[in-house]
Order: C-alpha cells, then sequence, then structure tokens
C-alpha cells in the first residue's frame, strides 16, 4: 500500500469524508424505509458496506450505501418474502458481483445505452415520489388493500387525502423548503440534514402527533447467521440476479461520474465489482440490506476534498460514530420529515437535461427511453432493462441493416481507428483519428477512452466522413470527449460531418459546445487550422525550433 498517497490528502479526505457521512446519514434512514425495513438496517448498510466496497473496490472516490434505484427492487422483495430473505438474496447477489468481476464483466456496462438508463432512472424517480405520497400526508398502512398496481397504489393513496395530518404535511414541507433553501446559502452542511434536524426538535419540542421512526441501536450488532436452504436459494434467484445486476450498473455509472469530477486516478471496473460484491456478502450478516455506489454521495466526497479510499472508510467511521453519539434523538425523527428527504432526493434524480438531449434524438432512442420509463413504473425495473436491452439490440441491427454496415459492425471496434500505416503524421500534440462506422452505443466508450489516454494533446481532428450515422449515446460521447479537451485546454476540430451526425449534433445542442468554426469540409483545412493553432503553443521538445515556438510540420497530408 502507498501510504504517501494517502497521507498527502488526509485533510481532503478527512473532510470529504466527514461531508458524505452527514450527507448519508439521512438518505441511509430514508432509503431502508423506502425499501420497507426497519431504519437502523439502512445505517447497518451504509457503515459496513460503505467501508469494505471503499477498501476493496475499484473507484477510489466512491461511496457506498443504500440507494434510490435499490429500493425500488428491495420493497418488492420485502413484500413478497421478508426482510429476513432480503439478507439471503443481498448475499446471493454480492457472490454474483464477486463473480463478475473476476470474469472481468466490468465493460459490459458500457453497452448499456444511453437512453435506456434515462428512462429507468427516471421511472425510479417517480415510484420513490410515489411511494412516498402516505408519509407526507401522514396517512396509515390501514388505507391500503394490498394492490401492488402502482397506479392503484396512488390512487388509494390520493382518494384518502381528506385524511391527511396537517402536521405531518407541514413538517415534510419544511424539510423540502430546506433542501431548496440552505444551499442557496449554506455550502459545507446539507440542506436534508438541517431540515431534519429542525423537524425533529419541532415535532419533539411540541409534543405533535406524527409517526416517527422509533428506537434506533446505538452500535452495529454482532455478525450473525443466516438460515438458508436449496428451496430458498431456488426462490431468491430471480430476485437475486435483480439486485446484483441493479449494483453493477448504478455502481459503476456512479464510477464514471466520478471519473469525470476528478483528473485522478481512474476506476478499475472489474475490481468495484468485486468490492461491490465483498460488500454486499459482509453486510447482511450485520443486518444491512443490498448496497450500490451512491452518485450523489460520491459527488459530495469528490467536492469536499476526497481523493483516495481513505475518504470512503472514513465515511463509514463517521457513521457510526454518528449512531452511537446521537441514536437517541435519531428515533424522533418524523417519518415525514423522511418523506421530504425522498421525494426532494427523487426529484433530483429526474435527469431533465439528459432527457430533453434524448428528446430531441432519433425516435428510435426516444421510443427506448420511454418503453423502458413506463415498464419500470408499471411493472418493474428487471422487466424493463430485460426489454429496454431487447428492443434497443433490435433497432440497433435494424439501423446497422439500413445503412449496409451490418459487416462492418461486426468487426472489432477498433476498425474505427486508423492502422500505423495509414496514420497521418502530425506534431506529437496534434492527434488525428478517423472513425469508419456508425458512432452507436457499442463503440462510444471505446471512442472516449482512446481519446482520454493521451494527456498531451493540445490539437485533436476528428474525421468523419465515413460516420453516416450517429445515436444518442455516440453524440453524449463526443459531448464527454469536448468537456475533457475543455478542461484540459485542447481544441476539437472535425473534418467531413455527414448530415445525420449534424443533425443529432445540432439538435442535443453539440455543435455549440464545440463552435461552428472548428467545422470543416475537408481534412487538410483541418490540418491547416491546427497548425495556426500551434504556432502560438510553446513546446519543451522543440525548443531548438522558431525560437521555443512548436516546429513540427506536417510531413503527409491524406487525402480529402
Amino acid at each position: 500500500m502507498d501510504l504517501n498517497k494517502y497521507t498527502s490528502n488526509l485533510k481532503g479526505d478527512i473532510f470529504g469524508g466527514l461531508t458524505a457521512g452527514i450527507v448519508a446519514l439521512p438518505l441511509a434512514l430514508a432509503f431502508a424505509i423506502a425499501s420497507g425495513v426497519d431504519p437502523q438496517y439502512g445505517l447497518y448498510t451504509a457503515i459496513v458496506a460503505g467501508f469494505l466496497a471503499s477498501l476493496f473496490g475499484g473507484s477510489p472516490v466512491q461511496i457506498t450505501g443504500p440507494t434510490g434505484a435499490m429500493t425500488v427492487v428491495l420493497i418488492g422483495i420485502v413484500a413478497k418474502f421478508g426482510y429476513d430473505k432480503v439478507l439471503i438474496a443481498g448475499v446471493m447477489a454480492g457472490i454474483m458481483l464477486v463473480a463478475m468481476g473476476l470474469a472481468r464483466m466490468g465493460k459490459l456496462i458500457t453497452y448499456i445505452p444511453f437512453p435506456l438508463t434515462t428512462g429507468f432512472t427516471n421511472g425510479i424517480a417517480v415510484i420513490i415520489f410515489a411511494g412516498q405520497i402516505d408519509n407526507f400526508l401522514g396517512l396509515p398502512a390501514s388505507i391500503h388493500s394490498g394492490e401492488e398496481n402502482f397506479f392503484l397504489k396512488v390512487w388509494e393513496s390520493l382518494s384518502h387525502i381528506d385524511e391527511a395530518n396537517l402536521m405531518a404535511v407541514l413538517i415534510a414541507s419544511a424539510v423540502i423548503a430546506a433542501m431548496v433553501i440552505v444551499p442557496r446559502y449554506i455550502k459545507t452542511i446539507p440542506g436534508s440534514l438541517i431540515g431534519l434536524i429542525i423537524a425533529t426538535a419541532t415535532a419533539w419540542a411540541l409534543g405533535l402527533d406524527v409517526k416517527k421512526i422509533g428506537e434506533i441501536p446505538r452500535t452495529l450488532p454482532m455478525p450473525h447467521g443466516i438460515d438458508v436452504s436449496w428451496g430458498i436459494i431456488k426462490d431468491l434467484i430471480r430476485p437475486a440476479i435483480a439486485i446484483a445486476a441493479l449494483g453493477a450498473i448504478e455502481s459503476l455509472l456512479s464510477a464514471v461520474v466520478a471519473d469525470g469530477m476528478t483528473l485522478s486516478e481512474k476506476h478499475d471496473s472489474n475490481k468495484e465489482l468485486i468490492g461491490q460484491g465483498i460488500a454486499n456478502i459482509a453486510a447482511p450478516f450485520f443486518g444491512g440490506i443490498p448496497a450500490t455506489g451512491a452518485i450523489a454521495r460520491t459527488a459530495v466526497n469528490v467536492r469536499n476534498g476526497g481523493k483516495t479510499k481513505l475518504s470512503g472508510m472514513l465515511h463509514a467511521v463517521f457513521l457510526l460514530i454518528i449512531m452511537f453519539v446521537f441514536a437517541d434523538l435519531a428515533s424522533e425523527i418524523p417519518l415525514a420529515a423522511l418523506a421530504g428527504i425522498l421525494m426532494m432526493t427523487s426529484l433530483r434524480m429526474v435527469e431533465v437535461e439528459n432527457t430533453e438531449a434524448v428528446l430531441r434524438s432519433p425516435r428510435a432512442d426516444i421510443f427506448v427511453m420511454l418503453l423502458t420509463f413506463f415498464i419500470t413504473v408499471a411493472f418493474d425495473l428487471v422487466l424493463a432493462v430485460e426489454v429496454g436491452l431487447m428492443a434497443a439490440g433490435i433497432l440497433f441491427v435494424k439501423r446497422m441493416s439500413e445503412l449496409g454496415m451490418i459487416k462492418e459492425s461486426m468487426e472489432t471496434l477498433e476498425t474505427m481507428f486508423p492502422m500505423p500505416d495509414s496514420a497521418m503524421k502530425v506534431c506529437p500534440h496534434v492527434f488525428v483519428y478517423r472513425l469508419d462506422a456508425p458512432l452507436f452505443f457499442g463503440a462510444a466508450d471505446t471512442f472516449v477512452g482512446t481519446i482520454k489516454k493521451h494527456d498531451n494533446i493540445k490539437v485533436l481532428i476528428l474525421r468523419l466522413r465515413r460516420v453516416t450515422a450517429m445515436d444518442a449515446t455516440g453524440a453524449m460521447a463526443l459531448r464527454s470527449i469536448v468537456e475533457h479537451l475543455h478542461r484540459i485546454g485542447a481544441h476539437l476540430l472535425i473534418a467531413g460531418l455527414q448530415p445525420q451526425p449534424r443533425e443529432v449534433l445540432e439538435n442535443m445542442g453539440i455543435i455549440k459546445m464545440i463552435g461552428k468554426e472548428n467545422l470543416f469540409e475537408h481534412t487538410d483545412q483541418a490540418i491547416i487550422h491546427a497548425q495556426s493553432i500551434m504556432t502560438l503553443v510553446t513546446c519543451v521538445e522543440c525548443a531548438k525550433y522558431m525560437n521555443g515556438v512548436c516546429g513540427h510540420l506536417i510531413c503527409e497530408l491524406p487525402e480529402k
């Protein structure tokens, strides 16, 4: 272990872990309740899974714990099998995640289309929001007839609105207001925590008649065994696969987002799956429910200085200390306050910008997003992902068939990039890539990864004449490259942009990010412009040329 790496950023990791722990406290309680289990199990999850996933995982800044996406799967399992069976399913899912990591399946996440993840994320947000209507209104569970249909359950809740507890509504509304207003004035303490403290103190001081969390233990329970049999394993195999699949998707997406927020060490997707698997195997023995990487908490960690695994482990330690000191006070938290937190969190989960981008993309991508969204809400998340992937795959094959590119699309993705014998000879700080096939979701990650592996780019020229089609995921990959180049102060030039990709990029606002002045009809025009840019760049390697100005010349122009 490289101790220097951890000691050099100790202050940042401590503050990042502390802040993430403070943010995680109300969310761990709220997501446990949303999953249909007692709130303390959410804390056990955040502490045990959070520590182990950071220790063994492949992302240096990932924070793991209960998440909104997982609640959608867990609440159905709890309702059908009970809490004890959730623990078994969690262990089974953890074993599957470890197996996926050992089989080096981490990169499979890159083959999930962007519209599909947008659709099920928005569907999850709707389910979480609707699931808290009862607690927001202070309604008893007895109003429900046991109906599992989402729309009928919402109707049952709304039809009893006249029985709402006004105090519960006011408490939930106050927490939502705090989450909106506080961040405008206070950056170091999350609005959810301030709202939770004010709501709890008010309810306790005034003796308000509202439902509360109830007793929470001060410490972690001792590890205990889990009663399992072959019959139980057969019953739980599908729920376990659902937990493992969602855990992999959510954790790796979160790790990718974390990579985009930091220019330091990037995550190892296979190691991250193993770390998440170990965390999910261990947590149930302490009473914890399944966990995943949490995007919001990870972002808080990074923004507050976290850079190494130590920050994630400290987040778990701080949560344990908070639980020990404030368990008695936490038992007074009104359920309505947690409903406010969950409702606001679900609203923030809605990917407005990404949804708008997909709605401006080709109709097939819009169809996949809407189909996934509807099935997530009306049926379940696992079926939504299965149907969404099937629809996306069928539409992908159809597109390639219409373009006459099926044979080329089956070849290795490396054919998208120039071979050494045809590579252009340019200044070592000017990179030129030629893409020879449509830019779809399957090739998007390779495209981004190939560009980002270079750390000395000053000018990137993309030759896109043979890219006759592009989907929303390909466009988002190009946007990721544009944002990366902006961060490192480099220029992007595009030559030979075809009508369909131009229309997609224009509709999604990416042409504006690139700048129309950086689009060229022919490659030689882009190269000439690159030369004019490089005459203004000081190059240490070329200090002997032109008084320190880059002296490399392009020695061979390719065909237009």
